[in-house]
């Protein structure tokens, strides 16, 4: 049968997908993923980013409902195996350790930030709000280890 003898006998989703697959076929996959970033963008803009993460925990949670929380960790497995097939075994170790150095770094940057604002808070000769004393604090100091050179 040619399209003229089928006019009429479509569904709206088999036209749907035959116009899709039209413009994927002339245009590309990358010009559904521009619009596609295009369309995120302006939705976060409207909604925030907040309304992303509430339709994640609702569809999240209606799949563990129709599946199961095994599904999960099943598709967890797959996805850790696939990307250790194709990235190789070290892969976890080098993103971990950078994670770790990550970490490590947002570790110091908060004593530094908790430090001066100490420092000024005892410049002002005021303690921090949650102390609730007018005293500066100071950390305790490490007792001296015995037989230690100092």
């Amino acid at each position: 049968m040619s399209d003229k003898d089928n006019k009429g006998s479509m569904t709206v989703a088999e036209a749907g997908r035959k116009g899709g697959e039209t413009v994927r076929n002339e245009r590309g996959r990358e010009f559904y993923e521009t619009i596609g970033r295009k369309g995120g963008a302006t939705v976060k803009a409207e909604r925030g980013r907040s309304f992303y993460e509430e339709i994640g925990r609702k569809g999240g949670e209606t799949v563990k409902a129709e599946r199961g929380a095994k599904f999960y960790e099943e598709i967890g497995k797959k996805g850790g195996d696939r990307v250790k097939a194709t990235r190789g075994p070290n892969f976890y170790e080098e993103i971990g350790r950078k994670g770790g150095q990550k970490v490590k770094k947002l570790i110091e940057e908060g004593k530094r930030a908790a430090r001066a604002a100490m420092e000024s808070q005892a410049a002002a000769g005021t303690a921090p709000a949650s102390e609730g004393t007018s005293a500066p604090v100071k950390p305790p100091e490490e007792p001296a280890q015995p037989g230690g050179n100092e």
